[in-house]
């Protein structure tokens, strides 16, 4: 067998294992074909995604369907007012029976974290969970952990109760690759949901026993590299770096993204790449990942947000008017 052949046998593989991955958390989370998708390609780029949505809507279960399908450790935080970094991370305690101190490790070590109602937290505790996304290591008591890969940070937002939150400042904001919307599923799918929870189930417990394992971590990692590693033609790269560019020159637009998002963009493209199927990027995947890489990168001007624009209204100008390569 030749090498070409044998490396289409291992694209192939790699599809099949992804496609996989996404048919099994549809298992669990019905409907949101576009938010599983997002998420999938987040795991894909090693980045982490911010959803936004009202509570009631899977956010957790997406998580746990997640790490069922990939066999990681899940694990929840519930951000609160009261909630110290210490919660998040672990701290030191001493043990009565050995005599000596020990470290206790929080929930931050696991390959995939839903971090709940994050603004809810103080600016300290939101600081520090953000510090582990980008370092993916914790350090107690001047003794530093390496976290175990994958590592995922879910965190959502509520967009409804604002009152005792502590908004994510933009700088913190641009350490997620993604930002989604998580909306209310058609009647079809929520008729379909409510059949799925409620037959021979007492209370509305999460269920996740249907979705099967597909992936392990360490798998995982290897997709990751192969994205990393798929061609970006030298036009494709300019495609994204003029569109991250016009944000910050856009009429309406007070802040626009900075160089973090362009490269956002190519890491998404990619993904996206991926889970089409090919070995290469277009100006498409560009385009399919520019507003979840986007949305939370710009501040709209106050006269755009008293008329009720929204950041996707302006990114879809801007993608309607930034010339798309032709390869």
């Amino acid at each position: 067998m030749s090498g070409e052949q044998s490396q289409v046998q291992v694209e192939e593989k790699v599809l099949d294992k992804v496609k996989l991955l996404e048919q099994e958390i549809g298992r669990a989370v019905i409907g949101q074909c576009q938010v599983i998708r997002d998420v999938t390609i987040a795991l894909l780029a090693g980045g982490h995604v911010l959803v936004e949505g009202v509570p009631g809507l899977g956010k957790t279960l997406l998580v746990r369907s997640l790490a069922a399908a990939v066999g990681g450790a899940f694990n929840r935080v519930q951000f609160t007012p009261d909630l110290m970094p210490s919660d998040i991370s672990g701290h030191i305690m001493f043990d009565m029976k050995s005599d000596s101190f020990r470290v206790r490790k929080g929930p931050i070590f696991c390959n995939f974290l839903l971090a709940d109602e994050i603004n809810r937290a103080p600016a300290k505790t939101q600081s520090a969970l953000l510090e582990v996304m980008q370092e993916q290591q914790v350090t107690i008591e001047g003794q530093s952990f390496e976290l175990k890969l994958p590592f995922l940070v879910l965190a959502t937002q509520n967009p409804i109760e604002q009152e005792g939150t502590y908004p994510l400042p933009q700088a913190q904001l641009d350490r997620f690759l993604l930002k989604v919307f998580i909306d209310y599923p058609s009647e079809a799918e929520e008729q379909q949901m409510v059949k799925l929870i409620t037959g021979d189930a007492v209370g509305d417990k999460l269920d996740v026993s249907e979705v099967k394992e597909v992936l392990q971590p360490a798998e995982i990692q290897g997709l990751q590299r192969y994205a990393s590693q798929l061609e970006v033609d030298e036009q494709i790269i300019a495609y994204a770096v003029r569109i991250a560019r016009a944000t910050r020159e856009w009429s309406g637009i007070e802040n626009g993204s900075g160089p973090r998002g362009s490269l956002a963009l190519l890491r998404a493209a990619r993904a996206n790449a991926v889970l089409e199927g090919r070995r290469f990027v277009t100006p498409d995947d560009v385009k399919s990942v520019a507003r979840p890489v986007l949305r939370h990168r710009i501040k709209l001007t106050a006269d755009l947000e008293i008329e009720g624009y929204q950041p996707d209204d302006v990114l879809n100008d801007i993608l309607e008017n930034v010339e798309a390569p032709r390869v």
